[in-house]
């Protein structure tokens, strides 16, 4: 997770809303990344969609079977079901997304047995410091 929250002070540096994440496959990072929904005009720019596509290269494979995602970030519903299409074996995210999450705050698209593939998922984790630089960045803003 720190390495996702070095990403994410990049997204912050850059002004991007301050989502890092990366892809671990047995024990090496395959995948790192940040939003850049702003730098690359593209609303689907997550740092999530990012790492997939990176990982997926890296392993020339669409499935990441053997792969743990790591967010700063509840994942909203287009990452959460990109890291289920992935097959990723879990998502392990920071800071609780009570407006777009889609891994148990506003729905939960995880959960076990509503599609053919389950992953694992577990939230809150160094979730003061990736809901700080979060919260810091949106009182910049206003």
């Amino acid at each position: 997770m720190r390495q996702a929250l070095n990403e994410s002070r990049k997204a912050f540096d850059a002004d991007e809303v301050p989502v890092g994440a990366v892809i671990v496959h047995k024990g090496e990072v395959i995948g790192r990344g940040h939003n850049q929904i702003k730098t690359l005009k593209d609303p689907t720019a997550h740092a999530e969609m990012i790492v997939i596509t990176q990982a997926s290269a890296h392993l020339e494979n669409e499935r990441l079977t053997d792969c743990v995602l790591y967010v700063t970030l509840e994942s909203c519903a287009m990452c959460a079901g990109a890291a289920i299409l992935a097959r990723l074996k879990a998502i392990v995210f920071g800071a609780w997304d009570p407006k777009t999450g889609a891994c148990g705050s506003v729905i939960d698209l995880t959960k076990p047995g509503l599609f053919n593939h389950t992953l694992e998922v577990q939230g809150g984790i160094m979730e003061a410091e990736c809901r700080d630089i979060l919260q810091k960045f949106f009182l910049a803003k206003r």
